[in-house]
């Protein structure tokens, strides 16, 4: 009978924390794409206003919408460098966990390979003792 691998809860355990850490830095990449994708369309919607001012008050409204648009563009800078931090931050955390994991499946690889050895030479010494027995009968039956 095979023995059980005596880390095999603890595998488990770091397997679904690196499942656990994926699925955050997936997360944590996308909320980086979409900063990255509004900082653009905000841009490109700037360029596509015009900057001819016929009067005083449109004067006015484009100097206030630049303003705007300029906060507007600050804080989804600030939002996109969070997010790169963010990102950032789950890249290491899945690859510490993805490090933790590896250790733990080489050793129940291995360990499963010993098992697998074991078993092979179980079965060879059983083959050996039949054959070695069968030998025998057949010694002692052509002596006597």
């Amino acid at each position: 009978m095979a023995r059980a691998f005596a880390l095999a809860g603890l595998l488990r355990l770091r397997q679904i924390e690196k499942e656990h850490a994926a699925s955050d830095l997936a997360a944590a990449n996308a909320m980086r794409r979409d900063a990255g994708e509004r900082q653009a369309r905000a841009i490109a919607a700037l360029h596509a206003v015009p900057v001819e001012a016929t009067d005083a008050g449109t004067l006015f409204a484009m100097a206030a919408a630049r303003a705007s648009s300029r906060s507007m563009l600050a804080d989804l800078s600030a939002l996109a460098a969070e997010a790169e931090a963010q990102a950032a931050e789950a890249q290491h955390a899945f690859t510490e966990a993805k490090k933790r994991a590896v250790g733990l499946e080489k050793l129940e690889s291995r360990h499963r390979a010993e098992v697998v050895a074991g078993d092979l030479s179980s079965e060879q010494a059983a083959i050996d003792e039949i054959a070695t027995g069968a030998w025998q009968r057949a010694r002692n039956g052509a002596d006597a």
